[in-house]
């Protein structure tokens, strides 16, 4: 029995091996990881907005891709926004930003003008010189990023229009946080638009081990329809990659 969804997109002896040469099924935590999953990219309840953050760009790539073809609205937030960001123009001091990855960003812009997707990122943004509890912190508007400062969340207007949009939606699919969390002075933007998340009427799908540990440190995991247990494979499964765990069943 498989059971480990947070495993099957890996090609390992224990996950797909056994099943060659064992009688082999879907354990119930697979087969609701997988049905819930597919189920928001076949027929979500509109409208169906994701909220992505994180570090990368790179690490989403084709998530976003695949989600840009079902969603109602994007929300970017998380060190990621900033590469979008100068993607658009802006100068963003020292936040975190993957130059080869520019190109992409222009891509989705454009592809969701193209599909009259609502495409949301930063209006403003908490900076600090360092990352540390102890850093002095501002918000400033992402037009005015001083030299030498990085973006550590998003700021109190970007969370009222963040919050706005989710409070609107149907289905809300969550990965990544909106900043650096685990320091308390940079953890509003993620706790905030948890909480819009949990308070929502959306059904709501939680995937990523930050955004998990997010909803753990804010005691909202409770108030997620799903919380999926596979930061990698759920990714994977939404960017349509065949999850070897579950191809080795498929063929049983």
């Amino acid at each position: 029995v498989n059971d480990a969804f947070g495993a099957s997109h890996r090609a390992h002896a224990s996950i797909v091996g056994v099943s060659q040469y064992l009688p082999a099924v879907a354990g119930f935590l697979l087969e609701k990881e997988v049905d819930t999953l597919t189920s928001i990219l076949e027929k979500p309840e509109r409208p169906f907005v994701a909220v992505l953050g994180g570090s990368k760009v790179s690490d989403k790539i084709g998530v976003i891709d695949k989600l840009l073809d079902v969603v109602d609205a994007l929300l970017i937030g998380g060190g990621m926004a900033f590469t979008f960001l100068k993607a658009k123009g802006y100068e963003v001091g020292s936040s975190l930003l993957e130059e080869d990855k520019i190109d992409f960003c222009l891509q989705v812009i454009k592809k969701a003008e193209q599909k009259d997707i609502a495409l949301y990122l930063p209006s403003d943004v908490v900076v600090a010189q360092e990352i540390s509890p102890d850093a002095e912190a501002m918000v400033v508007s992402v037009s005015a990023i001083p030299q030498g400062w990085m973006g550590l969340d998003i700021g109190p207007d970007t969370i009222l229009v963040y919050q706005g949009v989710i409070k609107s939606a149907k289905t809300v699919f969550w990965n990544g946080p909106m900043g650096v969390f685990e320091i308390d002075q940079f953890s509003r933007g993620t706790e905030e638009i948890a909480k819009a998340i949990a308070q929502s009427d959306a059904v709501s799908i939680v995937g990523g081990g930050d955004s998990i540990a997010a909803l753990k440190k804010f005691h909202l995991e409770d108030k997620i329809s799903f919380i999926s247990t596979g930061g990698g494979a759920s990714l994977e499964l939404i960017e349509g990659k065949p999850l070897p765990g579950v191809e080795a069943l498929m063929s049983k």
